[in-house]
């Protein structure tokens, strides 16, 4: 990756779109993506013009952090650079899989921080952080159930949830990045969400939807 690339990544997300990048503008999120698995930084850039202000939205609402939340978004773009080649488009949208992407890597700088941070070893635990390790667990597990539910539902709703809850946009902006009607957006994450709730309902996790 050029040096120019790895400038771009490091600071807070920016909408310019440069000579280098504005020819790919037509293509779709995937073709960029088989761009990139083919080494065309251009592509990267690309990708990091359309997701990068999101990714920082997600990275930053999970890290309350600028500086953590900066590294999150470029390790993630790293992670796509380095693993476009593993994209499937009959698995997931490019938007889809690069916000997880962004999600795992603000989460686990969430981990580090919290190790990072962690109290010295020769003091005891309190109470109190036994009961958050349990109730993280709990927490951990819920989630697990809930992405498998989402795996369950149509690809059109599961996007729509996914960059809903987990990308932040709003309806509004969902229709503008899908190019889709407000009333179809509306009535998918409508749909989607009902299916949610059926399928945790069923697992016994009643009230765990978004």
């Amino acid at each position: 990756m050029s040096t120019m690339a790895l400038l771009a990544l490091n600071g807070p997300p920016v909408r310019q779109r440069t000579g280098q990048n504005r020819d790919l503008a037509h293509l779709s999120d995937e073709a960029l993506v088989a761009l990139l698995a083919r080494g065309d930084e251009g592509a990267l850039a690309e990708l990091y013009d359309r997701f990068g202000r999101v990714a920082y939205g997600l990275a930053l609402r999970i890290l309350r952090d600028e500086t953590l939340a900066q590294d999150a978004v470029q390790e993630a773009f790293l992670g796509v650079w380095r693993n476009a080649d593993r994209f499937l488009a009959e698995r997931a949208k490019a938007s889809t899989w690069i916000l997880t992407l962004v999600h795992r890597r603000a989460v686990d700088l969430v981990r580090r921080e919290d190790i990072r941070r962690g109290e010295p070893l020769e003091r005891a635990p309190e109470p109190a952080a036994l009961t958050t390790a349990e109730d993280e667990a709990s927490l951990g597990f819920r989630r697990r159930l809930v992405q498998e539910a989402l795996t369950q539902l149509p690809a059109e709703q599961r996007e729509a949830l996914e960059l809903g809850y987990y990308g932040g946009l709003t309806q509004s902006e969902l229709a503008e990045r899908l190019d889709q009607p407000l009333g179809t957006i509306k009535s998918r994450m409508f749909t989607g969400l009902s299916r949610l709730r059926d399928l945790l309902d069923q697992a016994g996790l009643e009230g765990s939807y978004p």
